[in-house]
């Protein structure tokens, strides 16, 4: 291959990488919101029962 060939792939792969980064999410993720917590809190306890 010649200079020229191996500079494109090279420039090729950075701007495919480059644009993967910062183009927009393509996630799956289900428009619902944010969700409440309902669980319980977790409340240390010591030695002492406090």
């Amino acid at each position: 291959m010649s200079i020229s060939k191996i500079f494109v792939s090279i420039m090729q792969y950075i701007s495919e990488a480059v644009m993967r980064i910062f183009s927009p999410s393509d996630d799956a993720y289900p428009m619902i919101g944010v969700q409440p917590f309902t669980g319980e809190f977790y409340k240390r306890r010591t030695a002492n029962g406090w």
